[in-house]
This record gives structure tokens, C-alpha cells and sequence, in this order.
């Protein structure tokens, strides 16, 4: 596949125009505030980015970022102004043309920004062998991927290799396709819908063990939207199956449970984020009005206590003692909470007759049981 990635994006595209659906493409709209950004982009770095949207979570500046499948740099010149001159931006790509292109107006960008010196790299190789490269464990703030890891074949390696290469507090934050149901090997293998970003998509489910495996215990689900496909022939190819282009934040952060738990706690975001006065949202489901008492899990806690995002909040509460499930996030008990006898209006089939026997105390047979 990856010779295939690479022949796609290096020589069967020449321009964004040239793409056959929209699927390669993050979930968000570009923010305002962020278009001038991408003003000071070189055109031909523009020209032979093939995607949409910025993958860039907040609070950047002096940080040490990296870009998972940078393309011609359209991201990384991008978020190399929002590091700022003190901060890094590194991209990572397999595809020499791309490269070449992103390579080529590295001072350009230095100049444009006003840099005394560059603040980017540009690195040949595979997102699922990051340790030929030479990076050091645990020694990025935040990486970055907008809609390419479909496109790689070993999706678990790409996922511990980020766990790696994180700092404790640091989080992956990309964009990337997904599939209501696991995508047969007709579709997985066709080069168009591959290249498309279709064809290597993973089933949202397995998404989700594989970052819990690669030891990310809570993905957040930022935002999603589905996808349109528009061309008769590739959609006479997927048949049912449903795509959508998903936003999600994996923090590394030791102590996560693996559900959303209530411990008591709340926040109070202080409005002080530059450009969120009023209202900071961390993923689909949690967002905090400017000094207003929060309650949260203990997993949503951390991953504002312990990341960048800590300075701009007041925290409430510790981990002394546990209520069981924060109300809305993880699965619902399973246990039934009333007995049998409780439900008289919808009685439940009778079972087959068996021999009567004395209802069962704590003093008696409760004795024997496996408890």
C-alpha cells in the first residue's frame, strides 16, 4: 500500500483539484482567526495540499509539534506560526515529490514570518516506524495527522509509536476517516478509494480498541460529520457502508480509568484562553462557560489538571473518594437495580416449573454460593 499512497500523492494528483471526494478532509471549519495563517502560505504549498480545514488545537505557542504525513507543509508552516519562533514544528512524510515542494520554501516561510531563524524540519520516512528517525521518547507537546492515517497499513504501530513520542500531559489531536462497519477487502484494496482515504478506513470500534491498546484509555470525540459521496462509479463500489470524517484528542496522561468515574470534582474555566473568553470546549461532550462551577469526571479532571490547558482553570475536588459512573460518559451498569417483584405491571415470562425451594438468605444458602 505504500508504494500506492505514494504514486497517488506524488504523481496521479497534481492539485487539490483533482481529488474525487471530499473525504480527506478534517471535520472543522477553518476559524477566522485562522486564515490569515494560511495567507502567508506559499501558493504551491497550497496548491498541492489535499485536504481542508486546520487540525490545530489551542494554546500552541513555544511548543514542539508533530505532523504525521506533513504532505508539501501547507500544516506545518501553519503551525509553525502558531509555536512561534521559540517553539518546532517537525512533519513527516513518505512521498519525495510532497516533500520536495515543502522543502523547497523553508526559508520563504522563515522570511514571510519574520523568523530570524527557520523553526520547522521536514523528514523522509513511514508514520508506523517513527524510531528509524531518530526522535527521542517523549519529546513532543502535541502531534498532529489530518487524514492520513487511513492511508497507513499498520494503524497500531502509528498509535504506539505517538504514545511514544509524547509527553506526559501531551495529546494527539488529527483528523481521520471512519466506517459504521469494518470495510471488505474489495473496497480496502481498490486504488482509487484507498488513495481516496476510503479504502483503509478503520470501523470506528476498532478505532477505539486500538488507541486504547496503544495506551490512550479515553479518546475524546472532538467533532464528525458524514461524508458525501458524490461519484456514481465509487459509490456503486461501497454499497451501504457509511464514512465519516472525525476530529479526535488522545491525551498520554497516567491515571486515566477506562470510563468516565464521578469523584466529586468540578472546574471553573477563567476565560483567560486567548481568543475563548466566554467558552472553551474540550471534545463534543464537554464544554466550560467562563466561571461557571463544572462538575466533571475524574478522567475529564485530568486531562485539564495535567496537560497546557491547566493555567486557565480553577479545580475542585481530589480522588479521596469514588460515587462509581459520572452520569453521561461510559457504559451503564449492567446489574438490574430492582428485584423481579418490583416490575408487577410487566411480569416477565414464566420459566419452566422446578421444584420449590426457601427463598435464599444471607444466613442460609448464600452461604454456599460462589460468593
Amino acid at each position: 500500500m505504500h508504494e500506492l499512497v505514494q504514486d497517488y500523492y506524488g504523481r496521479t494528483l497534481q492539485s487539490s483539484a483533482d481529488l474525487k471526494t471530499s473525504a480527506c478532509c478534517d471535520a472543522s471549519a477553518l476559524p477566522a482567526a485562522l486564515k490569515p495563517v494560511l495567507g502567508r502560505i506559499h501558493p504551491e504549498v497550497l496548491a498541492r495540499y489535499y485536504g481542508c480545514g486546520l487540525v490545530s488545537p489551542p494554546l500552541l505557542e513555544g511548543c514542539r509539534v508533530l505532523d504525521l504525513g506533513c504532505g508539501s507543509g501547507r500544516d506545518v508552516y501553519a503551525l509553525a506560526q502558531l509555536v512561534g519562533e521559540q517553539g518546532e514544528v517537525v512533519g513527516v512524510d513518505m512521498t519525495p515529490e510532497q516533500l520536495a515542494v515543502a522543502r523547497r520554501h523553508e526559508d520563504y516561510h522563515r522570511a514571510a514570518f519574520g523568523f530570524a531563524r527557520s523553526n520547522v524540519r521536514f523528514l523522509a520516512g513511514y508514520i508506523e516506524r517513527l524510531g528509524e528517525l531518530g526522535l527521542e521518547d517523549a519529546s513532543f507537546d502535541v502531534i498532529v495527522s489530518n487524514c492520513v492515517i487511513n492511508l497507513c497499513p499498520d494503524k497500531a504501530a502509528v498509535l504506539r509509536e505517538v504514545f511514544r513520542l509524547l509527553k506526559a500531559g501531551g495529546e494527539f489531536y488529527f483528523s481521520d476517516v471512519y466506517a459504521d462497519r469494518r470495510v471488505p477487502a474489495a473496497v480496502r484494496d481498490d486504488p482509487v478509494l484507498y488513495g481516496e482515504c476510503l479504502g483503509g478506513a478503520l470501523y470506528w470500534q476498532d478505532f477505539l480498541a486500538l488507541a486504547r491498546a496503544a495506551g490512550f484509555a479515553d479518546p475524546r470525540l472532538v467533532e464528525d460529520r458524514p461524508l458525501a459521496v458524490t461519484d456514481a462509479a465509487l459509490v456503486a463500489k461501497l454499497g451501504n457502508i457509511r464514512f465519516f470524517s472525525a476530529t479526535w484528542r488522545l491525551f498520554r496522561l497516567d491515571g486515566l480509568d477506562s470510563a468516565g468515574e464521578d469523584y466529586g470534582q468540578a472546574v471553573v474555566y477563567r476565560g483567560t484562553l486567548p481568543g475563548e473568553p466566554v467558552r472553551l470546549t474540550l471534545d463534543k461532550r464537554h464544554a466550560f462557560d467562563a466561571g461557571r462551577v463544572v462538575p466533571v469526571s475524574g478522567n475529564t479532571w485530568r486531562m485539564l489538571h495535567d496537560s497546557r490547558l491547566r493555567p486557565h482553570f480553577d479545580f475542585i475536588g481530589s480522588f479521596e473518594r469514588h460515587y462509581g459512573l459520572f452520569a453521561g460518559e461510559g457504559p451503564a451498569m449492567p446489574f438490574d437495580t430492582a428485584s423481579p417483584a418490583a416490575d408487577a405491571d410487566n411480569p416477565a415470562p414464566p420459566l419452566a416449573q422446578a421444584p420449590t425451594a426457601a427463598p435464599m438468605t444471607l444466613g442460609s444458602a448464600a452461604r454456599k454460593s460462589c460468593c
